[in-house]
């Protein structure tokens, strides 16, 4: 994160020289950046009341370098830099701002949108697909529409999309101060993340709505939904929801079409349920004039993260100890097939009409059962189908929990990231009544939903390694945050994503429910002349290879979606897999007999062809070490230490930009034979080796340096700095190295 201490846009870097310490004595570190006198004091001065066991000193040379020594107590010293200390002095709180932990399925999260992704081949940049179909006639399939691959710098490519109709009169200012007014209120739309060290939720005090609004004639509808993937999201700065405003079509006749709104948000931060309170909110504040009345919304984020961390969790421990998944569980939606070839979200959608409805929700309700348990059953039986077994077998996938079911006053309306992904376990025998399989669904979500706030993340660091050969290849990307370590991946599971502990990564069934707005606000709105149309989903971040949606819409019938990663399930794949999904749905209500067993109703795909899905590719590894610049043979070393949540292109453009004769090197510790040792290939006698990383590669080139063996002599100095854009990460690198590698005065 910036530093909220100097100009807009700008980084502070740190400087670390590891000279040997003695008992007792301080810790000295540089900074260098535009920090002024006053502001310098500032940063010193919170890091002492954050970290009262250390004595803070500062001295200030000059306008852009102040010296900090930190003191440890007097029975103890310095084994390392404290990884909160290092959070606090690189991504420092705004101020009047709070720092919250992330919840385990945050961790996940982050985690997919700060690791990089493999570059597509050409073949595959720019073939995805929105099969965006909504077949009232109770038809199936899907045709082809627009949609785009998530980006953007700064690790923000995950994206969710929603957007409605907007139907009567909009005025474009009462539009933008309304949602302001709900930005005010609500500090979710104030947060973002820093993950220097441990990856936090940061609540800033104020922050701006962020509202564009486009003309028909400037851009078109898939235009404008590509675009806007494409350019993700800045994690480190507040504002992870935006919207969108497709003016109306010039002309204004009546088949001209209306005002469109996009509102995009970072999956992280908010969940669905959570931006449909936002906007009733919203439309509260739109009817009103644009004001919300009110002060900010309580229970919130603070009062949640403070109701979690009072929880005891030994009952939670002890379910899952005896509930995880075994390894043998089948996860994935269709057979080993080859690459699909295609890249981006995919999208289909297919509605089953009212009476199919009716008549589905009634077979489940004779049975003692919900709705929701007859997707679940269906879902079940066609994961045991893609795996061609005979006999039971255990199947496993995510299940979407709510986690505002919990025993915290107001926590039904608290806008945030509070459902989580629960990984459902239930064996599929054929010659079993189809009744048992519904009610065993029924039974385990039920367990499930006694400890909704539990994440995929805390289950793994809960669930001993169970006794399976390991997967092949290496495990996919490295962990961030308190998940990192020995307590992660402990569960384990292919590498294409479908592994056992659904959810972070396997297939997941989601059953939207319903958030209409209050009567009296829909009054107020139509007197108006405005009516509240429902948002739909536009193709974005699936949570995972393969997720079915299902909600109801207004006439009272079930519209199930299909959100696809097309690197994993390709466009016909996935078209078949719903298809058989909705045909099984249709078929469900006509077994009424006592003894219709499991083997009957899926019979009914004989003739269907299994999807197929994408075999798993195990990333290359990274080389130990890569030189990005040769350098001259004699000089100095410049080594810039790779990390999850590297700000893209920061380390690009320094090497871009620096003219000196050093070399520099590309050092990935994580997963290396042999550990720092590597590091003895970058230098040689008579030439210094400096460290350095943005964000969270300064903590690890930290640490690399307190690792490697030869040190201190080894290492003349660890540059270190927050986190920014990549040009900002740049100068900031570059600002770090010329203050060391510049001759005395």
């Amino acid at each position: 994160m910036s530093s909220q201490y100097v100009p807009q846009g700008a980084v502070l870097v740190v400087v670390h020289e590891p000279v040997p310490l003695s008992p007792g004595g301080p810790l000295v570190l540089e900074l260098r950046g535009p920090l002024g006198p006053a502001d310098a004091e500032t940063v010193a001065a919170r890091l002492a009341q954050r970290h009262r066991a250390f004595d803070v000193a500062l001295d200030s040379h000059r306008p852009g370098h102040h010296t900090l020594r930190l003191t440890p107590p007097a029975a103890g010293g310095f084994a390392a830099l404290p990884a909160d200390l290092l959070a606090d002095l690189l991504a420092p709180p705004p101020p009047g701002g709070e720092i919250l932990p992330v919840t385990g399925h945050q961790q996940t999260l982050l985690r997919a949108a700060l690791t990089p992704t493999p570059t597509p081949t050409s073949a595959s940049v720019g073939a995805d697909n929105t099969g965006n179909t909504d077949n009232t006639d109770g038809g199936e399939g899907g045709e082809g529409g627009e949609g785009g691959e998530g980006g953007g710098g700064g690790g923000g490519g995950l994206v969710e999309q929603l957007y409605w109709d907007w139907s009567g009169p909009l005025d474009v200012a009462r539009f933008a101060a309304a949602w302001q007014s709900v930005v005010d209120r609500e500090c979710v739309l104030r947060a973002c993340f820093d993950w220097v060290a441990a990856p936090r939720l940061v609540l800033h005090a104020r922050a701006e709505a962020d509202i564009a609004v486009y003309s028909a004639a400037a851009v078109t509808w898939p235009q404008l939904l590509r675009r806007d993937r494409a350019r993700g999201f800045a994690l480190h700065r507040p504002g992870l929801l935006r919207l969108s405003v497709l003016e109306a079509e010039c002309g204004g006749g009546a088949g001209a079409a209306p005002p469109r709104v996009l509102l995009s948000y970072h999956p992280a931060l908010l969940d669905e349920r959570g931006v449909h309170l936002l906007l009733r909110e919203f439309y509260r504040a739109y009817a009103g004039g644009g004001v919300l009345p009110g002060g900010e919304r309580r229970p919130d984020l603070r009062d949640h993260a403070r109701w979690l961390a009072g929880q005891d969790t030994t009952a939670a421990r002890q379910f899952w100890a005896r509930a995880v998944p075994p390894p043998r569980a089948a996860t994935r939606p269709g057979r080993p097939g080859g690459a699909t070839g295609q890249s981006g979200p995919g999208l289909l959608h297919t509605r089953l009409r009212a009476p199919e409805t009716f008549r589905l929700r009634s077979w489940a309700a004779l049975r003692g059962a919900a709705e929701s348990s007859a997707l679940h059953l269906v879902w079940a039986l066609l994961l045991y189908r893609a795996a061609g077994a005979r006999g039971p077998l255990p199947v496993s996938f995510g299940v979407q929990l709510s986690g505002r079911d919990i025993a915290l006053p107001g926590a039904a309306g608290i806008p945030g990231l509070l459902d989580s992904p629960m990984p459902m376990t239930v064996t599929v025998d054929p010659a079993a009544p189809l009744a048992d399989l519904l009610h065993q669904v029924r039974d385990t979500l039920l367990d499930l939903a006694a400890y909704p706030w539990a994440s995929t993340e805390t289950i793994r660091a809960w669930t001993p390694r169970p006794p399976a050969a390991p997967a092949p290849g290496p495990a996919a990307g490295p962990a961030v945050g308190p998940a990192a370590g020995p307590a992660a991946g402990r569960v384990a599971g292919p590498v294409d994503g479908f592994g056992p502990v659904c959810g972070a990564g396997g297939t997941l069934v989601r059953f939207d429910g319903p958030l209409p707005l209050p009567k009296a606000l829909r009054g107020e709105l139509a007197a108006q002349g405005v009516h509240a149309d429902t948002p739909r989903s536009a193709a974005g971040a699936t949570g995972g290879p393969v997720t079915l949606a299902a909600r109801h819409d207004t006439a009272g019938g079930l519209v199930l979606g299909l959100f696809h990663d097309r690197a994993h399930l390709a466009d016909e794949d996935a078209a078949a897999l719903h298809s058989q999904c909705v045909r099984l749905l249709r078929a469900l209500p006509e077994y009424r007999q006592a003894e219709a067993s499991a083997g009957q109703l899926l019979d009914l795909l004989a003739q269907a062809a299994i999807p197929r899905v994408a075999r798993p590719v195990p990333p290359p590894p990274h080389p130990a070490l890569s030189v990005l610049r040769p350098g001259h043979p004699h000089a100095d070393v410049i080594c810039l230490v790779t990390a999850p949540g590297v700000p893209a292109g920061s380390y690009d453009l320094f090497v871009r930009g620096h003219r000196g004769p050093e070399q520099i090197v590309a050092v990935h510790p994580d997963g290396v034979p042999g550990g720092p040792g590597v590091l003895h290939q970058a230098f040689g006698p008579g030439r210094r080796l400096v460290l350095c990383g943005c964000g969270p590669g300064g903590r690890a080139a930290y640490e690399l340096a307190q690792r490697t063996p030869g040190a201190p002599g080894a290492v003349a100095a660890v540059v270190m700095t927050g986190i920014g854009d990549a040009a900002a990460g740049a100068a900031a690198l570059a600002r770090g190295v010329r203050s060391v590698l510049a001759p005395p005065p």
